[in-house]
């Protein structure tokens, strides 16, 4: 397929960029930005024709979109997860009464979504999860824990993949549920703190909560579970390249006001970084293109992952003393203040291992894609 933007999507971009520019605030509050979104009709674009999302976009379109909010000035999304996992996950496998119920609250931006998948004992390991759910009446009661839930002391509802089949294991006896958030007593939310000071993730537990509805049918959730994984690497992959071009460039700058730029080793590991950066966004086009083969999303995620994370080592070189990045630099029992650089090196050690970590995106393209022996089970 050839990639490419014609005069519609140029005018769309124009639109697009023209709204964000008379609209978008930084500091903007995240849930009323999402609302703000919903009316002017920019929530569920890649939704096509299921009739419940706002306007509809062609897939270029739907890149021009993505590429223009994140040069924008808009603040980040909350609604992404409904907008962008959950919402194609019903369109594919909901009841129309689910569709109707979920999907018009999601593109109105009025209802935020979270993603209840890891546990302590099953991150990259999916198929190990002992949050259970117990039938009572027409309805569940779901006890366990989550962790690394992003957005969770935020959302109004959550995803829930739970075993609802004692004595099962891996990945059957599993179910996709929708549990409601706002069950005091019933569900708690401890926020995760992390290197950069920050608490973007959350420890989720639940203890007896209620669930009513359930995607797919029972213990059919590994299914739908790895089709909503499916949807995860999409067009927002290449929004998130238009931010790596801008801290890239960030560190080009950095690079030539300390002097580090006149090193050849560190001109040449610059020009690497562009160089990958500008073959991870063709690598995208060509997956969006449909021409890409089935481990596509895991090589994809092992492209950028240790891209971004090499970034953020040369964010803090090129500045050399001036980062600030050792024991010495921050007091870990007081709130501090990171800059861009500080905050792209500490946040980025995490890349390759959230999303599902590089050792397991391998062993799915060695098993999956290059048909390779599995590994007996319990080797190290």
């Amino acid at each position: 397929m050839d990639f490419g933007f014609g005069p519609e999507d140029e005018t769309f971009r124009r639109e697009a960029r023209d709204w964000l520019v008379s609209h978008a605030k930084p500091g903007d509050d995240r849930r009323t930005w999402e609302r703000t979104l919903g009316s002017a009709g920019w929530i569920g674009l890649g939704w096509g024709a299921s009739g419940y999302g706002n306007r509809t976009a062609t897939l270029t379109q739907q890149v021009v979109w993505a590429e223009e909010y994140a040069r924008s000035a808009a603040p980040p999304r909350s609604g992404h997860i409904g907008e962008n996992l959950l919402a194609p996950t019903l369109i594919a496998h909901g009841t129309e009464e689910q569709k109707s119920r979920f999907l018009p609250p999601i593109a109105a931006g009025a209802e935020l979504w979270c993603q209840g998948y890891s546990e302590p004992g099953a991150g990259s390991d999916l198929a190990g999860v002992r949050t259970a759910a117990v039938r009572a009446g027409r309805a569940y009661r779901v006890t366990g824990q989550k962790i690394w839930t992003s957005l969770a002391h935020e959302a109004d509802w959550c995803f829930v993949l739970a075993r609802t089949e004692p004595g099962s294991v891996r990945h059957h006896g599993l179910t996709f549920l929708l549990v409601p958030m706002d069950q005091p007593g019933r569900i708690e939310v401890r926020p995760i703190r992390q290197l950069t000071g920050t608490s973007d993730f959350n420890e989720v537990f639940f203890d007896g909560a209620h669930a009513e509805h359930v995607v797919g049918g029972e213990g059919n959730g590994w299914r739908v579970a790895m089709s909503l994984l499916g949807f995860e690497r999409g067009v927002s992959t290449l929004a998130q390249q238009i931010g790596f071009a801008e801290e890239l460039g960030e560190v080009v700058r950095a690079a030539v006001e300390s002097g580090a730029a006149r090193d050849p080793v560190v001109r040449e590991r610059l020009v690497r970084q562009w160089a990958e950066l500008r073959t991870m966004r063709w690598n995208a086009l060509r997956t969006l293109g449909g021409s890409a083969d089935p481990g596509a999303p895991s090589v994809a995620k092992l492209l950028w992952a240790g891209w971004h994370q090499r970034l953020g080592e040369l964010a803090v070189l090129v500045r050399g003393a001036a980062a600030g990045v050792g024991p010495v630099a921050w007091s870990a029992s007081a709130p501090y203040e990171l800059d861009a650089a500080q905050h792209l090196f500490l946040f980025s050690r995490a890349d390759t291992l959230y999303g599902g970590s590089d050792q397991i995106q391998r062993t799915i393209i060695a098993e999956r894609v290059l048909g390779l022996p599995r590994e007996p089970k319990g080797a190290v």
